[in-house]
């Protein structure tokens, strides 16, 4: 069970992506077989937690995963390095919006 983020009296800070990241390592926890972007995403979430001081819940979630998959940091490390070398490139979530905030219907058309 994760551990409220924002409890009254701790030391630790909460991070502005907590529930975004809870949601995404839940998903990585779920997966038997990790697929690349799910190697690219734990890689990721184990830089952004690795020394922030809270969210201990997540950073103690990625190591499980970690576990679970039978990779450790350093394999982490060198296959998602590969990954990156073969071109991947992270698809844009479907909650990102697309472009800039622009909005052309509003120019004048001529």
């Amino acid at each position: 069970m994760a551990t409220d983020p924002y409890q009254s009296g701790s030391t630790d800070q909460s991070h502005p992506l907590y529930a975004t990241d809870r949601d995404l390592i839940d998903r990585l926890l779920a997966a038997d077989v990790p697929a690349d972007h799910n190697l690219v995403d734990a890689a990721r979430l184990l830089m952004r937690y690795e020394n922030f001081p809270g969210a201990r819940d997540l950073s103690s979630d990625l190591a499980k995963a970690l576990r679970l998959w039978g990779v450790s940091r350093e394999d982490l490390h060198r296959r998602t390095k590969a990954i990156w070398a073969k071109g991947f490139r992270p698809a844009p979530a479907a909650s990102e919006p697309v472009g800039s905030s622009f909005d052309t219907a509003d120019q004048d058309q001529s």
